[in-house]
């Protein structure tokens, strides 16, 4: 079994860069993401959340040759009152909606959870499926949010109480109401 890849039955749960990803493989992967997503345009999966995901690890989950789960793990600078550290960020967490519900989602985030603890300072996430992630040992972060834009740093009020971290080996004393800051990026900053 090639380095990266785990298998159990018929699945394969294989984590790579962006870079080794096929053409057909991105597209699969989009298409998953588009569909779990929904069309809700709160919800909706679009070109900005693609680009968030590129450049980083992902962590793919094959039922034979059909990607059934995905989740990427992409390395951004997070403040927390005011002290850099660096941050594993979860992206694109998706299952395939006919294969929800039986772990899958889970297998994935074992191993992304595990990657965080091994590599980074902190691990983090922005989502409203809270007890999901919080029985896998996240945090709902309780201080105020915002963003070290170009032209200076702005809240994010309306991130408050979306925002997860794992702690990790190597985090420092946390404390979970203070200030919380995240680096610039096109469309959604959390």
């Amino acid at each position: 079994m090639p380095p990266g890849s785990s298998s159990t039955g018929r699945l394969r749960l294989r984590r790579t860069t962006t870079s080794e990803l096929t053409t057909l493989e991105k597209a699969a992967i989009r298409g998953l993401l588009e569909t779990a997503f929904g069309d809700d345009p709160e919800d909706r999966f679009g070109d900005h959340d693609w680009d968030h995901v590129l450049g980083g690890v992902h962590y793919v989950l094959e039922d034979d040759a059909e990607i059934v789960g995905h989740a990427a793990l992409v390395e951004r600078e997070l403040h927390v009152a005011g002290r850099p550290l660096r941050t594993g960020y979860v992206e694109a967490v998706a299952t395939a909606p006919d294969r929800q519900g039986r772990g899958l989602g889970t297998r994935i985030m074992n191993q992304v959870n595990a990657d965080i603890r091994a590599d980074f300072e902190l691990g983090a996430l922005g989502t409203g499926s809270h007890a999901f992630y919080e029985r896998l040992g996240w945090l709902r972060w309780r201080g105020p949010s915002s963003v070290r834009a170009p032209d200076g740093e702005r809240r994010t009020p309306d991130e408050d109480g979306y925002i997860l971290v794992l702690l990790t080996p190597s985090s420092p004393p946390l404390d979970l109401d203070a200030p919380i800051s995240c680096d610039w990026r096109r469309g959604d900053v959390w």
